[in-house]
């Protein structure tokens, strides 16, 4: 069985942002030289968030105020987290959104439905932050 395992680092300009990694993942993939077998996608900070779904912009706004209904940013004084800090909301967004995806890989290839395409989201960003590609098989 082989193994891969490689950091992906961003660094957002905004404090919220979806970015679409796919295409990093599919480097990964052929990296690894992995033909059979699974891709794990993590985000390795505690405000971010790996997700699968549609790269479609409507979407992702919809995305960003459906969040902002559950866990609205300001004010920041609704938060006890936000004692030394401001992202309570940062920590609740990446809890709704997930850590993680795990993803097939067929004939070296990720096994995505039609409209699907992985994403790292990003939810108190202006710093800089990893996610973890850890691909096994054969």
């Amino acid at each position: 069985m082989k193994h891969f395992r490689k950091e992906l680092w961003f660094e957002t300009r905004l404090r919220r942002e979806l970015i679409n990694i796919t295409p990093e993942l599919d480097r990964c993939v052929s990296e690894s030289g992995v033909q059979n077998g699974l891709a794990l996608c993590n985000a390795m900070h505690i405000t971010a968030s790996v997700f699968i779904n549609d790269d479609e912009s409507g979407l992702h706004q919809d995305f960003e105020e459906w969040l902002e209904q559950l866990a609205p940013e300001k004010p920041h004084s609704r938060y006890r987290h936000n004692t030394y800090e401001d992202n309570g909301d940062a920590h609740l967004k990446r809890t709704i959104m997930g850590r993680e995806v795990v993803v097939a890989i067929t004939d070296g290839r990720l096994d995505l439905g039609p409209w699907e395409q992985v994403f790292y989201g990003e939810f108190d960003g202006k710093r800089r932050k990893r996610v973890l590609v850890k691909i096994i098989g054969e």
